[in-house]
């Protein structure tokens, strides 16, 4: 099965967009798909311990929840690190399965095959 790949710019600014965004992560990571995030401009502090803690609207599931599901499925996050840098988040911890990476790891994790991309 295909790999996906999710590239996430927004943070909880938009509520939202991020649960959309997470929503399409988890749907391809619990059908099996190798599932990568991407996290760029304010997805990054998604990516650090204790700041997810949303809910977008009524009968939206959590945010949490989401990344439970999430990492339960295998779901990786690749968090620019230029992003970390510029928002002073560099000495936080992040959250399970998400490490410091560019452009570069990205496509490397992508490899030869290629991959389903979604951006929001």
């Amino acid at each position: 099965m295909g790999k996906a790949v999710i590239s996430l710019t927004t943070g909880l600014e938009d509520a939202e967009r991020v649960t959309v965004a997470f929503l399409v992560a988890v749907g391809a990571a619990e059908s099996g798909r190798p599932t990568l995030m991407f996290l760029t401009k304010e997805a990054v502090r998604l990516a650090v311990e204790g700041v997810a803690t949303a809910t977008a609207c009524q009968g939206c599931p959590t945010l949490e929840s989401l990344m439970e599901r999430y990492a339960r499925a295998g779901g990786t996050y690749l968090v620019c690190p230029i992003c970390i840098d510029a928002k002073g988040l560099a000495e936080q911890p992040l959250v399970p399965g998400a490490t410091s990476g560019g452009t570069v790891p990205m496509w490397e994790w992508i490899g030869d095959e290629g991959a389903t991309t979604f951006s929001y």
